[in-house]
């Protein structure tokens, strides 16, 4: 089979190289992962939290050459450490939970009936996996699946495809058997082939809209569960009473950090009219403190995006919005690593609207579009305005207003006074087409398992 490689963003050199398993050997993979399952369940649930969390625990042993290896893959600033505390604050959290989430719910224990609700494993959980917080997006499922008593199969993203051989090195290292933990490289046709033959009882999908569809399709009739993490266009919302310094660090920060390449990143701003002004002024002067560079370089604060394809997504974008009367105020030339590839300017558009693609469609790029608004009314719809619903961040002094707007937007988190953040003791969800399903907080666990009901009666003399 053709190989796959890893074409890194840091220079354009072949980086890795992996031939993807052939189908004969895919189904072998699953066969192994289903053979090892039940035995993996059997294990006190004492005994699986212990070795994923000593498995998260080996990973930390190598975390500083990991940040490196990630500069290397998708382009993040070695700077910035990697994705380790949160890795470990979500695994930590999942394992605290776990005994009370996964016991039986008892209805009924008298002496004529024992009635309750148990949780059991899905059996196999395929896990595929995006490059942009590649550790993270791959934990959130990985700790609760394992957990709970499920083998797991792992495909991570391409452009971060050692990822997965560091995830499964150092689980292995800490006791969790090969077969209930396989790392793959799978392309894109047997992957669809594995869902479409029933091998897993849950699929989890971080990627984009058309991905997510392409998996509903091969799973089409299979009843296999899909949980479906997709595009976003996230909304910030600065109300007229919002502190103006907190909301430019943060929105700013938050469509620009990883070069914007964040699923709940700041992708589109909507500023009371009082604040307009001053919000766009201060944003670009903070825009402009950015430094575009290379990711080994110690300055560095903006890094290439992961690939050159994905930069020209949202040069496009940007292009055609200037074209159709939008104004740039960030001049690419104050960021001369810009090299028309990989390493684009950051930029900020004003004179904006909804009829261009940079406030509709997902950019995924250090871009951000700036509208003025009236009121409340004229942000809730405009927020709404959007075929995405990950997370809405509204900035507001009044935590009452915040919660009624909230209640408005369809999105699956509403932040306030804050933005880019996932609390894993809340359940990470969208809606439209940023997809269905849940990771983290208790609800995690349920994407993981199947609920079987027990009605026991007791014998009578």
């Amino acid at each position: 089979m053709k190989p796959i490689q890893l074409i890194s963003p840091a220079d354009g050199s072949v980086y890795a190289e992996r031939t993807p398993l052939s189908h004969d050997a895919a189904l072998a993979a699953v066969a192994r992962a289903k053979a090892v399952q039940k035995a993996w369940a059997k294990r006190p649930l004492a005994e699986r939290i212990a070795l994923v969390k000593a498995g998260v625990a080996k990973l930390m042993e190598i975390k500083d050459s990991l940040v490196d290896e990630l500069a290397h893959q998708m382009g993040r600033p070695t700077r910035y450490g990697g994705e380790f505390g949160g890795v470990n604050d979500r695994t930590n959290y999942m394992s605290d939970i776990a005994e009370a989430t996964l016991a039986p719910e008892m209805v009924e224990n008298s002496d004529k009936f024992t009635r309750y609700l148990a949780r059991e494993p899905v059996g196999v959980v395929f896990i595929v996996a995006p490059w942009n917080y590649p550790y993270l997006t791959t934990i959130n499922t990985l700790a609760p699946a394992l957990i709970a008593g499920n083998s797991v199969i792992l495909k991570h993203a391409s452009q971060t495809m050692l990822v997965g051989e560091r995830l499964a090195e150092a689980f292995h290292a800490a006791g969790i058997p090969a077969d209930v933990f396989q790392n793959v490289v799978l392309d894109h046709a047997t992957t669809e082939a594995l869902i479409a033959a029933r091998s897993f009882g849950f699929v989890n999908f971080t990627g984009s809209v058309g991905g997510g569809v392409a998996m509903e399709k091969a799973a089409a009739g299979t009843f296999t569960a899909l949980g479906l993490e997709l595009g976003g266009k996230d909304p910030g919302y600065v109300r007229a009473d919002a502190d103006l310094d907190a909301a430019v660090d943060s929105l700013m920060d938050g469509a620009m950090y990883n070069a914007g390449q964040c699923c709940c990143g700041i992708e589109r701003i909507y500023v009371h009219e009082s604040l307009y002004d001053a919000f766009v002024e201060k944003s670009v002067a903070w825009v402009k403190t950015l430094k575009l560079g290379n990711p080994f370089d110690a300055t560095s604060t903006l890094g290439p995006m992961a690939n050159k394809r994905f930069a020209a997504v949202v040069r496009a974008q940007t292009a055609e919005a200037i074209a159709a009367g939008a104004k740039a105020l960030i001049d690419p030339a104050l960021f001369p690593a810009d090299d028309g590839g990989a390493y684009l300017a950051p930029q900020i558009l004003i004179n904006v609207n909804h009829s261009m693609r940079v406030m509709m469609e997902e950019s995924f790029g250090p871009v951000v579009g700036i509208m003025k608004v009236s009121g409340d009314a004229e942000a809730i719809s405009l927020m709404n305005d959007s075929p995405y619903g990950l997370t809405c961040s509204i900035w507001t002094k009044d935590a009452r207003a915040a919660a009624d707007i909230g209640a408005q937007i369809e999105t699956g988190t509403v932040f306030m006074n804050r933005c880019d953040y996932l609390d894993p003791a809340l359940c990470w969800t969208g809606c439209k087409d940023t997809g269905r399903g849940g990771s983290l907080s208790y609800l995690g666990f349920h994407s993981v398992t199947r609920v079987k009901s027990y009605h026991l009666k007791k014998a009578t003399k």
